[in-house]
């Protein structure tokens, strides 16, 4: 558990935490030189109750706090907490069972998502999309939609998180670039169909505060794996050619990718050149033809028409077309 100035919410995330785990765990607290109190909380946790261990953070970011948390970590399996959730009871037992049962590297579960607000719109659908994975097949289908798991509602193996390094430090999103990690080395996630922790939604986040979780900095993630795929060696299609779209062709095209083609639904669009490569309707598509398509439509419910055209024509999800949006 990484702490930064947490006084109001720490109290909360280490007792739910602690009611749940089994007597023989560890929490591990990176008090990231917090100057709030929190520090004074945290020392009275370790005073009150033997499990609780804190250590010195070095003070740079969330993924140095939590390679320095890993580094004292003793146990073959890390649960991630956040120091602003909440814990749910029984998240351990079935976290636990997935991972002995299903042979994952790191298994996520259902959240429930809380704040002082309405929810907005953009989280609401993220966890409706995440309610929707479990199956580590949905998971890898998924893989470049969006983070497939909730960090802090994790839990990972310790010899896959030392198998990729721990978490990357950089200007990207730390958990998204371990998901895609731990899947590029044929590692397998998956979910449990239980609530396993309340998430806080606030301004204070790091995802509404921090430039590393910007839109571009996911998309130059998700370029830089996808660069790394076989299947865009020979270059590859765009569904949609929106802004979405766009971006995702150009942080391609930097890392040398060939952009064949794109593919839209906007009538004013089709028939025109976007850098010389011609945009074309769905209905020109035949069978696969060895060009992998990439479907970059973002608005809702645009990813499942676009599966449900293509499938009946042959097209195979992960092996002639991937949804990256």
């Amino acid at each position: 558990m990484p702490v930064k100035d947490a006084r109001d919410t720490v109290d909360e995330a280490v007792a739910s935490t602690l009611a749940d785990l089994p007597h023989e765990a560890e929490l591990i607290v990176v008090d990231d030189r917090c100057r709030d109190g929190t520090s004074e909380k945290l020392q009275e946790w370790a005073r009150r109750d033997a499990r609780v261990k804190v250590v010195e953070g070095p003070g740079r970011g969330i993924s140095a706090a939590l390679n320095a948390g890993l580094s004292q970590c003793r146990a073959p399996l890390v649960a991630r907490m956040d120091a602003d959730d909440v814990w749910l009871t029984g998240r351990w037992a079935a976290q636990n069972k997935a991972m002995r049962e299903v042979g994952l590297a790191a298994v996520g579960g259902r959240v429930e998502i809380f704040g002082a607000g309405e929810l907005r719109d953009g989280m609401r659908h993220y966890q409706a999309w995440l309610d929707g994975l479990h199956a580590s097949d949905e998971i890898y289908r998924d893989r470049y939609v969006e983070s497939p798991l909730v960090h802090p509602a994790t839990l990972i193996r310790k010899s896959a998180l030392e198998a990729v390094g721990g978490w990357r430090e950089g200007d990207f999103p730390e958990d998204y670039a371990l998901w895609l990690a731990l899947l590029e080395r044929g590692l397998r996630l998956g979910s449990v169909t239980e609530r396993v922790l309340r998430w806080r939604d606030s301004g204070h986040r790091l995802t509404r505060t921090d430039a590393r979780y910007r839109l571009e900095a996911h998309a130059a993630l998700k370029a830089e794996h996808l660069a790394r795929e076989p299947f865009v060696k020979g270059g590859v299609r765009l569904a949609g050619a929106g802004p979405t779209g766009l971006r995702l062709a150009r942080l391609l095209r930097a890392r040398g990718v060939a952009i064949r083609g794109y593919v839209e639904v906007h009538p004013r669009k089709i028939g025109q050149r976007i850098e010389g490569v011609e945009v074309v309707g769905y209905e020109s598509l035949g069978a696969p033809d060895g060009v992998h398509l990439l479907v970059a439509v973002g608005a809702k419910g645009g990813r499942q028409q676009v599966r449900e055209f293509l499938e009946p024509r042959g097209w195979l999800e992960t092996r002639d077309f991937t949804c990256v949006a």
